[in-house]
C-alpha cells in the first residue's frame, strides 16, 4: 500500500475530508479559562459550524465538561466512531499519543498549526489514516466553504 497518499496536501484533500467529517475529538483540547487559546477557541468554532466536538483533554483534571460535552481522557475511552482527531499537543509530545489514537483508529487526524511529526505522520498513515500537518482546522475550513 502507498502510504503516502494518506498524507493530505493538497486544497482538494482537505475540502474532502472535511466534508466528510461529523464528529471530531480534539486532543489537548484547553477549557472555557483558556478561551483565549487556539486550543479552545478552534474547537468552540468548529462546534458551531455544526461538527460534534468530543473534548480529550490532556490536562485540567478537575474539567468534566468542555463546550457542555463529556470529557474523555483518551481517545480510546471515547464510544463510537471519530472521524477526525485534532491535536493540540507540542510536536515533541505528539510521539506519547500514538498508541492511544492507533488503538482509536480514527479516519484522520489533523496537527494543528506550527504541529509537525513526519515519523507519526507516516506510521499514522501506513495504518490507513489520513493525516494533515501543521494547518489550521479554524483557517482551512473558513477558506472553503
Amino acid at each position: 500500500m502507498d502510504w503516502q497518499k494518506n498524507i493530505l496536501n493538497s486544497d482538494a484533500e482537505i475540502k474532502q475530508l472535511l466534508a466528510d467529517t461529523k464528529r471530531i475529538a480534539v486532543l489537548g483540547i484547553k477549557t472555557e479559562a483558556q478561551s483565549f487559546q487556539p486550543a479552545f477557541y478552534v474547537p468552540q468554532y468548529m462546534s458551531s459550524a455544526g461538527f460534534e466536538i468530543v473534548p480529550v483533554p490532556v490536562y485540567y483534571p478537575e474539567a468534566t465538561e468542555i463546550l457542555g460535552k463529556k470529557v474523555y481522557r483518551n481517545l480510546v475511552d471515547v464510544p463510537g466512531e471519530i472521524d477526525l482527531v485534532n491535536v493540540f499537543r507540542r510536536s515533541p509530545d505528539v510521539p506519547k499519543h500514538l498508541e492511544d489514537i492507533l488503538a482509536k483508529k480514527p479516519k484522520a487526524v489533523w496537527l494543528q498549526s506550527g504541529i509537525r511529526h513526519d515519523e507519526v505522520a507516516r506510521q499514522l498513515a501506513e495504518n490507513g489514516i489520513k493525516v494533515v500537518q501543521d494547518l489550521c482546522l479554524m483557517v482551512e475550513h473558513r477558506s472553503i466553504r
